[in-house]
């Protein structure tokens, strides 16, 4: 087992309670850290793991882990885990993995997961948009679709996520969510294998010539993992496409850094929109 045999990694830094008396990690934790990663693979689909299992009508179940140790593993090491998944039964499914200080392999492991009904805990067909993700992954090709139309295509798949977002999450009025502009704007919207949106905005007409983006929305599972960079660049591309010269948004300050490494500079002093900080931006399009 080597490296090259993974497209995924999770990093983790080894932390002072994971080591034993000897001075290592303790073997136990070797099997928590390829879990650990399990978590990450799945956000790597662009899956919310618990609400894909419930689309998919089962659940995944350990049925068997196997570590073999090669080396061990020191109180800060850089280490990575990789995981691929490496066959897929009727039912079955089996997780190969690697941790890894830099190109030594420290540990292998196995893991092998049962899909079965959650209830009865009885084992059921892997379905087949499940085997089509990991064999897309394994295959390093696309694991979400990004799409651009407008509210009568998109609305009632997107507003589950806007609403997940704005209402529940931040705590916005339900009024101030939704509006008539979403009948003239155009969306973008990011889908995984699933069908599941799992990141959404919209564009506006602000002044001739100048977009106005807003209701930027990513699941809250999955941020950081570039859904939410996929709408950005999607809707200044339409932008561009309908002959406009630049672009401005209301951020909410905690994403005025996501913003700024797209090019959007300050405009004014930060305010209070829907009991949240913002700060207006603006960007040029070339």
């Amino acid at each position: 087992m080597q490296r090259s045999d993974f497209r995924f990694f999770h990093p983790l830094r080894v932390r002072w309670a994971e080591v034993d008396m000897q001075h290592i990690v303790f073997n136990a934790h070797y099997l928590m850290y390829l879990d650990t990663a399990m978590g990450d693979y799945w956000r790597a689909l662009a899956m919310p793991y618990q609400e894909s299992m419930a689309l998919l009508g089962g659940d995944m179940y350990v049925k068997k882990s196997t570590l073999e140790y090669h080396a061990s593993a020191r109180y800060d090491d850089m280490l990575h885990i990789g995981l691929r998944c490496a066959r897929v039964g009727n039912s079955s499914m089996v997780f190969e993995g690697g941790i890894f200080r830099g190109d030594t392999l420290l540990v292998s492991g196995e893991l092998l997961y049962v899909f079965a009904d959650p209830v009865s805990q009885t084992s059921r067909p892997v379905p087949e948009a499940l085997r089509q993700a990991f064999a897309a992954q394994t295959a390093g090709q696309a694991l979400t679709h990004t799409a651009v139309g407008d509210w009568h295509t998109w609305g009632a798949r997107i507003a589950p996520l806007r609403r997940a977002v704005f209402v529940e999450e931040q705590a916005i009025s339900e009024q101030l969510v939704w509006d008539e502009a979403d009948a003239d704007a155009v969306h973008a919207l990011v889908h995984n294998a699933l069908g599941q949106v799992v990141a959404s905005g919209r564009m506006l007409v602000h002044a001739p010539g100048v977009a106005r983006i807003g209701r930027m929305a990513s699941h809250r599972m999955l941020r950081g993992s570039g859904l939410g960079l996929q709408v950005l660049r999607a809707l200044m591309a339409a932008a561009r496409a309908r002959g406009d010269t630049e672009v401005m948004l209301h951020a909410q300050c905690s994403a005025e850094g996501f913003y700024a490494r797209e090019g959007f500079v300050p405009c004014g002093p930060v305010f209070v929109e829907a009991g949240i900080a913002h700060q207006e931006m603006v960007r040029t399009l070339a």
